[in-house]
């Protein structure tokens, strides 16, 4: 089990909620759910430092919601993981474990249900 994340803030203990990141180019701070991993640029934040947080004078802060759950899967999206792992099992057709493909150049390398085609160029 890994260990909760705490808020960033000098001397704040609580646990972190939501993300900070900085866009300097556009003068804007984004506020939004805990990011999956903690990155360097970017601070994590409790619900409070979160609530109160405020931007430099002329900065823009975009608040993302916080604390939205996730959306569980649909049975589509289990149905088209079932069919892209179906696809990726599937043995290759007699032409393309030649090398040749009809309308393509031919194959160099293989990997999963991936294929690395030669650039027409070369």
């Amino acid at each position: 089990m890994r260990p909760a994340r705490r808020c960033t803030r000098t001397a704040c203990g609580r646990p972190a909620v939501a993300t900070l990141t900085y866009v300097y180019a556009d003068s804007t701070a984004v506020l939004g759910p805990l990011a999956t991993y903690a990155e360097p640029h970017c601070y994590d934040l409790c619900a409070e430092h979160a609530e109160r947080l405020t931007a430099p004078r002329g900065w823009e802060v975009v608040r993302l919601a916080v604390g939205a759950a996730e959306p569980e899967p649909t049975s589509d999206d289990i149905e088209a993981l079932a069919d892209a792992v179906r696809e990726a099992a599937r043995p290759l057709p007699p032409e393309q474990r030649t090398g040749t493909f009809p309308d393509a150049a031919p194959v160099q390398g293989r990997r999963g249900h991936l294929r690395v085609l030669r650039s027409p160029d070369s």
